[in-house]
């Protein structure tokens, strides 16, 4: 399978990510999921690996900046897919798929852990 990591390409935690990748010698495709969209399948699978709760991040702005009663509607794994869908900038960046389960925030030590369990 591919590794690929999903993001948008001005978020600091997405640069790091990248940079590390790249620095490791590790093959990958980015995914700009503001600008090439995101389907409901694959946020499908996100979620089982990933939590929704963890998928949505709910310390960012686009969180902070939804009405009340939209945030009150999101209960489950199926509202926050429908959520991710209509604002993917409330996704917690990057998403990595293609090496383990799918994972989501990125750590240097996480990352090496990852790509070294893998081989």
């Amino acid at each position: 399978m591919t590794t690929t990591l999903y993001g948008i390409p001005n978020c600091d935690t997405v640069k790091k990510a990248r940079t590390w990748l790249a620095d490791n010698g590790h093959d990958f495709t980015f995914h700009d999921f503001k600008k090439q969209g995101l389907s409901r399948e694959l946020v499908q699978g996100w979620l089982k690996d990933v939590d929704w709760e963890t998928l949505v991040n709910r310390k960012g702005m686009t969180w902070r900046n939804l009405p009340d009663e939209r945030k009150a509607q999101i209960l489950d794994a199926d509202s926050a897919t429908d959520l991710m869908l209509e604002s993917p900038s409330v996704i917690k960046r990057p998403v990595l798929q293609g090496v383990g389960p799918v994972s989501v925030g990125f750590s240097a030590d996480a990352f090496a852990s990852k790509f070294a369990s893998a081989k």
